[in-house]
C-alpha cells in the first residue's frame, strides 16, 4: 500500500506506466506523467525563480561566465589618468589642490582630447587654484560628476557655474551582493529632472563630434537609440534578476577586461611623459585608483581574483563609456548570421515567455530522459549530460552578449528527472483507467484527510455526487464506445468548472464524485454545481448526433460526516437521489434548512427563464439632457421585471443571476430589439434635430457572441431604424479584456453606422495607450464620481471629473456624466464644459408612454 503523500500527490495527476496498453492512450499520452512533472517543476522553479531565490546562484554564475570570456585588447578609444598611490605621496596630501588639477587639466588640452571626464567631486574649491580649475572645468569638451544620493548617501552638487549638459552623476547600482553589474543611464534627479550618467555625458560627447545624437527609437518610442543600437532598459526579471530595483534607465554591464584601457599617472602626465597620441581624440577620465582612497567596488572579475579584487570606480565608469561607444560605433547588420558573427556591445534577453519556455525545454528533456530511462547507472549519466549541454549552450549564448537564466534550468532539468523516478514508483491502480481520475479508494482518503483539516482550520469541506441521468440509454443506442467517449467529455467540462485544488473522482459507471475544501459558505458548492450544469447547456457531438445531457446532483457538508470519510460520500448520494425524484438536471442538498439562500437562488434563475417566455421583462427609459441647450438629446433604456407576485423589480434583484446563468444574453437581445422598435416610434413621432440618440447596455457575455454583428445587423434591418440614433454602452472592464480582438469588434459594430459608448468609464482599468484606437463615439462618467462631487471636501472627485472630459475633448469625443441628482452637481458639470447628463435631477427610468409625454412637454434645463 502506499504512503498517504503518494495518495495525494496521485490525486492531482493522472499517470499511466510505461509499456502500458490500451487504445485509450497513445503514445505521447503515455508520456502525460514526464510533461505533467515537468509542468510541475517547471512551475515550482519559475516560481522560486520570480521570489528571488535563484538570483543570488544565476549572479554568481554571471560572473564565472564573464570570467570565461576571452580579454580582448584594452579600448582604444580610452586613456585613463589616474591619481596612485605614489601621486598622493609626492603631493603630501589628498585631495589635491585645484591648482594641481588645472594644471594636468591644462597639460592634457594641449594634445587635443575629445572629452575629459573627472571623476572625483569638486561641490567646494580646493584652493589653492580653485579659480584656474573652474576655467578648466568650463571648457566645452569637459564633463564633471555629481551625485544623486539616497537616504543613506547624501548628494553630492557639481563644481558651481557648470552648464547641465557638462554634468553626470557617478551613482553606481549595486546588486544585493554588492557587485556592480548595472549601469544606469539616467535616472530623475531633484525636482523631477532627468539627470545622466557620467559615463553617458562622456560618450555622448565623443559620439557628437561624429555627427552620432541619441533620439527616441522609430518602433519603440520610449527607447534611446545611438546611431544603429537600441539601448533596452533592464527590467525586474531580465535574465538572472527576480526582484530589482529597476527605477530609472538601467542596462547591463558588459565588462569588456579588466585592463579597460591604457593608464598613466598625473604625475606621467604632469611632466610631460605621456605620449601625445594617447590622448588625441581620446575619452579621458581622470579619477583616483589608490588602494587608499575607498572608491573601489566588487565587479564580476571579484569572482575570479578572490572578493578582495575591487575595482576602483573611474576604471568602472570607462567600462560604461566603452560598452556606449562601441555598442554604437560597431556595424549593426539586419542580417541573422551578422548579427551572429558581430554580436552588439550591448546585452540581449529573453522575453519573459521565452524564458519561461527555455526552463520548460529542460524540464521536459530532464523528465522525458529518466520516463524512457530505466537502469539508475544511465540515469544518472544522462542527467550529467543533459546538464554539462545545458551549461555549453548558455556559455554559447552568453558568447553572443544574450545572457539567459542558467541556475533555473539546471534545476528544472535534475528535478523533473528526479521527479519522474519517483511517480514511476507510483501504480495506477488508485485512478481509473478509462478518465484518469482518482478511483473510489483514492478519493476517500483524501476526504478522510480534508476532514480532518476542517476540523483544525474551523472550515468545511463539500462532497458533490454526480449521476448522468439517461446515460444507459447511450450506452443502449449508441454502443459502450460512444458512451466512454460521452464520459471523457463531461470530465473535461466538469474539469472547466472547477478549481484546480478541488477533486474529481470517478466511482464507478456513470457516478463521479467531487470535493470541494476551504469553503467560505455552503453557497459556494451550490454555485458550482449551477455553473456544472449550465456548462451542459451545449451538446455533445456523438457520432454526427447532437446529444443533451444532464446531471442529478447531490451536495454534502463535511459537518454532516461524523468526521468519517465514507459517511460525507453516503450524504451526498443520498441527496444525489433525492435529486433524482424532483426530475432530470436537479439539485439536492443534504438536510436542506441549511441552505436556503442557495434554493432561492436556483429558484430566481427557473423563475428568470419563465419570465422570459412570458415577456414579463420590460424596458424604462431615462433622458440624458444636452447642457448647453438644456434640452434632452436622448433616452437610456434600463430593463426592469415586472414580477406577477412582487411587481416591479429592479435590476440589482436578478441580473448577477442572469449573468451568471448565461440568460443575460437572450435578455439583452430582447432588449436590443426592444428599443429599437420603440425607438423607431419616437423617430417617426419626433423630428428630432439632431438625431434622437437611445442607448442600450450591451452585455460582456453578449459582446463575445460569435454572431453578435449578425444579431445587431438584424436587428436594425427589422426594426427599420435610423442606425445613428443606437449607441450600444460597454463598460470599461469588458473593452479591455482582449484588446486587440476588442478593437477589431468595435471596428464592425461602428460599420453598421451605430454609435458607440464606454459606460462606467473610471471605474475599470483602462490603458490610455489604446484608447485613441478604440472607434467609440462617447465616454460615460460613472455616477460614483458624479454623486461625490457635492459632499467630496477634498474635490478628489470633480478632479477626476475634470480629467475625464479634458481627456474626452481631446479624443474628439463626447462625454455623459450619469447619476445627476443635484442643482449643484448640475451647475459644476455645466461650468467643467460637460455635454451631457442624465440623472433622477431630471426625471427617473420611466415607462415609454410617459416619456412620450415628457418629451411632448418640451422640458428644458
Amino acid at each position: 500500500m502506499f504512503s498517504r503523500k503518494l495518495r495525494f500527490l496521485k490525486t492531482w495527476l493522472s499517470l499511466p506506466m510505461p509499456g502500458d496498453e490500451g487504445e485509450v492512450l497513445p503514445s505521447l499520452v503515455r508520456l502525460s506523467p514526464a510533461l505533467s512533472t515537468s509542468l510541475i517543476v517547471t512551475v515550482l522553479v519559475v516560481g522560486c525563480q520570480k521570489l528571488g531565490w535563484l538570483e543570488p546562484l544565476e549572479l554568481r554564475m554571471f560572473d564565472a561566465l564573464v570570467c570565461l570570456r576571452s580579454m580582448p585588447e584594452p579600448d582604444p578609444h580610452l586613456l585613463i589618468v589616474a591619481i596612485t598611490e605614489d601621486d598622493i605621496q609626492s603631493q603630501k596630501q589628498w585631495p589635491l589642490t585645484d591648482k594641481i588639477l588645472a594644471q594636468v587639466f591644462s597639460q592634457l588640452q594641449q594634445h587635443q582630447p575629445r572629452v575629459i571626464g573627472l571623476d572625483l567631486y569638486r561641490d567646494l574649491p580646493r584652493e589653492p587654484g580653485g579659480t584656474q580649475l573652474l576655467q578648466q572645468l568650463k571648457a566645452d569638451n569637459v564633463i564633471v560628476i555629481t551625485k544623486i544620493g539616497n537616504s543613506k548617501n547624501p548628494s553630492v552638487s557639481p563644481p558651481p557655474g557648470i552648464s547641465p549638459e557638462q554634468i553626470g552623476f557617478n551613482d553606481l547600482v549595486l546588486d544585493p551582493d554588492g557587485v556592480v553589474r548595472r549601469q544606469l543611464l539616467f535616472a530623475s534627479g531633484q525636482d523631477n529632472q532627468t539627470v545622466f550618467a557620467f559615463s553617458l555625458q562622456l560618450a555622448l560627447t565623443y559620439l557628437k563630434a561624429q555627427g552620432i545624437e541619441p533620439k527616441n527609437n522609430s518602433r519603440y518610442p520610449q527607447y534611446m537609440e545611438l546611431k544603429n543600437s537600441i539601448f533596452f532598459p533592464l527590467k525586474s526579471g531580465d535574465g538572472g534578476y527576480a526582484n530589482i530595483d529597476d527605477r530609472g534607465y538601467q542596462i547591463l554591464l558588459n565588462y569588456r577586461t579588466p585592463e579597460i584601457a591604457r593608464i598613466v599617472s598625473i604625475g606621467e602626465v604632469l611632466s610631460n611623459q605621456v605620449n601625445p597620441n594617447w590622448i588625441k581624440n581620446k575619452i579621458v577620465l581622470i579619477g583616483t585608483t589608490a588602494p587608499s582612497i575607498p572608491d573601489v567596488f566588487l565587479t564580476p572579475y571579484s569572482m575570479k581574483a578572490g572578493d578582495d579584487f575591487k575595482m576602483p570606480g573611474v576604471l568602472i565608469h570607462a567600462q560604461m563609456v566603452s560598452q556606449i561607444i562601441n555598442s554604437t560605433l560597431s556595424y549593426q547588420s539586419p542580417n541573422l548570421l551578422s548579427q551572429i558573427l558581430y554580436p552588439s556591445d550591448l546585452f540581449r534577453f529573453m522575453p519573459q515567455s521565452l524564458e519561461l519556455l527555455w526552463i520548460g525545454i529542460w524540464a521536459i528533456v530532464g523528465g522525458i530522459l529518466m520516463w524512457q530511462i530505466s537502469h539508475p547507472l544511465n540515469q544518472g549519466v544522462a542527467l550529467i549530460i543533459g546538464i554539462v549541454s545545458l551549461l555549453g549552450t548558455s556559455y554559447g549564448v552568453f558568447l553572443l552578449n544574450i545572457w539567459v537564466p542558467v541556475i533555473a534550468p539546471i534545476f528544472s532539468l535534475f528535478l523533473s528527472g528526479i521527479g519522474v523516478i519517483a511517480y514511476k514508483q507510483i501504480h495506477n491502480s488508485l485512478h481509473d483507467a478509462l478518465t484518469g481520475l482518482p478511483n473510489r479508494i483514492l478519493f476517500l482518503d483524501r476526504v478522510g484527510w480534508s476532514i480532518v483539516n476542517t476540523k483544525n482550520e474551523q472550515s468545511q469541506c463539500a462532497v458533490l455526487f454526480l449521476n448522468i441521468d439517461r446515460f444507459k440509454r447511450i450506452n443502449d443506442s449508441l454502443g459502450y464506445e460512444a458512451g466512454n467517449q460521452l464520459l471523457i467529455e463531461i470530465v473535461q467540462r466538469i474539469k472547466h468548472c472547477l478549481r484546480n485544488k478541488d477533486i474529481i473522482a470517478r466511482l464507478g459507471g456513470d457516478e463521479f464524485a467531487i470535493l470541494i475544501e476551504h469553503l467560505k459558505s455552503p453557497e459556494n458548492a451550490i454555485f458550482v454545481a449551477n455553473r456544472i450544469q449550465n456548462t451542459l447547456l451545449s451538446p455533445f457531438n456523438l457520432n454526427n448526433h447532437n446529444i443533451f445531457m444532464t446531471l442529478s446532483m447531490g451536495i454534502a457538508f463535511s459537518e454532516t460526516a461524523e468526521g468519517k470519510a465514507d459517511y460525507l460520500l453516503r450524504n451526498a448520494h443520498t441527496a444525489m437521489y433525492r435529486a433524482r425524484s424532483l426530475g432530470k438536471g436537479m439539485i439536492q442538498v443534504f438536510e436542506q434548512t441549511m441552505h436556503v439562500n442557495g434554493i432561492e437562488q436556483l429558484e430566481l434563475e427557473t423563475s428568470l427563464r419563465l419570465a422570459l417566455e412570458r415577456q414579463e421583462f420590460v424596458l424604462y427609459y431615462q433622458p440624458v439632457i444636452e447642457l448647453k441647450s438644456g434640452q434632452i438629446s436622448g433616452f437610456e433604456a434600463l430593463i426592469r421585471w415586472q414580477h406577477p407576485g412582487e411587481g416591479l423589480v429592479t435590476p440589482e434583484r436578478f441580473m448577477a443571476t442572469a449573468k451568471e446563468t448565461g440568460l443575460i444574453v437572450p435578455m439583452g437581445k430582447w432588449a436590443i430589439q426592444e428599443a429599437c422598435n420603440q425607438l423607431k416610434i419616437w423617430q417617426q413621432q419626433f423630428h428630432w434635430q439632431p438625431e434622437l440618440i437611445l442607448g442600450v447596455n450591451l452585455s460582456a457575455r453578449q459582446f463575445f457572441q460569435i454572431d453578435l454583428i449578425e444579431q445587431i445587423q438584424e436587428i436594425i434591418q427589422t426594426s427599420e431604424i435610423n442606425p445613428n440614433g443606437l449607441r450600444l454602452e460597454i463598460t470599461e472592464s469588458v473593452i479591455m479584456d482582449d484588446l486587440e480582438a476588442t478593437i477589431n469588434l468595435l471596428k464592425q459594430l461602428k460599420s453598421l453606422g451605430l454609435k458607440l459608448s464606454i459606460d462606467d468609464f473610471g471605474t475599470g482599468f483602462s490603458s490610455l495607450s489604446y484608447l485613441p484606437r478604440f472607434p467609440i463615439d462617447t465616454l460615460k462618467i460613472d455616477r460614483s464620481f458624479v454623486g461625490k462631487i457635492e459632499a467630496d471636501e477634498a474635490g478628489e472627485n470633480l478632479v477626476i471629473v475634470r480629467t475625464i472630459i479634458r481627456l474626452a475633448h481631446a479624443l474628439n469625443k463626447e462625454v455623459i456624466a450619469e447619476g445627476v441628482e443635484t442643482a449643484y452637481q448640475l451647475a459644476q458639470l455645466r461650468s467643467l464644459g460637460c455635454g451631457y447628463a442624465q440623472g433622477y435631477f431630471f426625471l427617473k427610468p420611466v415607462p415609454p408612454d410617459i416619456v412620450t409625454a415628457f418629451v411632448e412637454s418640451n422640458p428644458q434645463w
